[in-house]
């Protein structure tokens, strides 16, 4: 590679008295039908400092117009009052997050948005893995525009089989500082970090990254994939194609606005396990939906029939589990036939709305005693993201989850975007 793609970085950390397990929360994007979850978290964190108070939780989207400006102030005086300090150094940050399926490593650096177009077709070296809806890309930008700071819930995957960017750090950990260690909130598991700032350590993880690049295809190099958060670094993205104009060339090399914190995961961890996104319908508990499903199949010249490779969903309403098996469908994966289907559907029935779980439990629950209608999609396979992405673009939206709800990424380390 002529330009790294990921970048050390000054962090903001919050200061040594701060209750941890009180700071850290878990990505905006989750629990976005389920309010009392955010509640309990308001709760626990009360007046404690916490990144809590930095992130709108998707599920008060509604609220926006008051919820940012008291982000923005939650910010300004986190800085002003020394909750969060910087680093005297400019590195890495090795993560261990230990959840119920393991231990999964991380590294935190910052992504050159240069090098990441989240367009359909892209051959860029860091791209999306679903499809990006831009209509949702507005709410967020409002947060980021004028935030001074940055915390961040994406999650980006590398393809290393040989274990070679990450996993040497995490060998040699006790001869690291460790920056943290502590239980996260509310079933969160726990969390561990070291710094990263041996200039060899950092030339080591840069060359890692060069012999991965050399082993890709020219014509359409594939370096990382956006597990988590595309939506949120597609905001990045388009934030900075907006200032970029205003920039001279030589302010454009290191604006804040350019770069953006990710952390970086092999896809090969034994820990990071893939699970289904299921969806809800709300408003609609009609037995004639099985019908519809059946006609627009039949349209698409697939039949409702069991075979060894027919796609399975469960359709979960009115107390009842109605399993579907949808043979020859023309898109790849149960969730694209889904999801094509429900976008038709939905134009028909706007009263409607969709929302996308993470969870079985939580799918039930839902419609349980509701007016709604729950669909059960089985776990995508993890080794085919990579070979999907590049040859088909994008996997469709919400196609796979890297982890249940309380394994997301928690927020702990900002970044100054001033």
């Amino acid at each position: 590679m002529n330009n790294p793609v990921i970048y050390p970085a000054q962090w903001l950390m919050p200061a040594p008295e701060t209750n941890l397990t009180a700071w850290a929360c878990v990505a905006c994007d989750q629990y976005t039908s389920q309010p009392a979850y955010w509640e309990q978290a308001d709760l626990l964190v009360g007046d404690q400092p916490s990144t809590l108070r930095f992130i709108l939780p998707e599920c008060y989207l509604s609220q926006s117009a008051q919820r940012i400006p008291q982000i923005q102030q939650a910010m300004q005086s986190a800085v002003n009052t020394g909750a969060l300090q910087p680093t005297p150094w400019q590195g890495f940050i090795l993560t261990e997050r230990t959840t119920q399926t393991g231990a999964r490593l991380g590294l935190v650096a910052v992504i050159d948005l240069e090098c990441y177009d989240y367009r359909k077709g892209s051959k860029s070296l860091v791209r999306a893995t679903e499809e990006t809806i831009e209509s949702r890309i507005p709410p967020r930008a409002q947060v980021r525009k004028d935030a001074i700071l940055e915390t961040s819930h994406v999650l980006m995957l590398l393809d290393d089989p040989m274990h070679s960017v990450v996993e040497p750090l995490h060998d040699k950990r006790d001869q690291l500082e460790k920056l943290y260690d502590f239980p996260l909130m509310l079933g969160g598991g726990h969390l561990t970090g070291y710094a990263v700032k041996d200039p060899a350590d950092i030339q080591a993880v840069y060359a890692a990254l060069d012999q991965l690049h050399a082993r890709l295809d020219p014509s359409n190099p594939l370096l990382f994939a956006v597990g988590d958060g595309n939506h949120s670094l597609a905001t990045a993205k388009a934030i900075w194609e907006s200032v970029k104009p205003t920039l001279t060339y030589e302010q454009t090399a290191n604006h804040p606005a350019r770069f953006a914190m990710v952390e970086v995961e092999n896809i090969h961890d034994d820990a990071l396990i893939f699970e289904p996104i299921h969806r809800v319908l709300f408003g609609y508990d009609g037995d004639d939906l099985l019908d519809d499903i059946t006609r627009f199949a039949a349209e698409k010249g697939a039949t409702i029939a069991a075979d060894e490779y027919a796609q399975e969903i469960t359709v979960v309403f009115e107390g009842k589990e109605v399993e579907l098996s949808i043979s020859g469908s023309p898109y790849t994966m149960a969730v694209g036939t889904l999801q094509a289907f429900l976008d038709q559907w939905m134009k028909n029935h706007p009263e409607t709305t969709l929302d996308y779980i993470h969870g079985e439990d939580a799918v039930q629950e839902l419609v349980k005693g509701e007016k709604a209608v729950g669909f059960l999609l089985p776990a995508p396979d993890k080794s085919d993201l990579f070979t999907t992405v590049i040859r088909e673009g994008a996997m469709p939206r919400k196609s796979f989850s890297m982890g249940e709800a309380h394994e997301k990424r928690y927020y702990m380390e900002c970044r100054s975007l001033r």
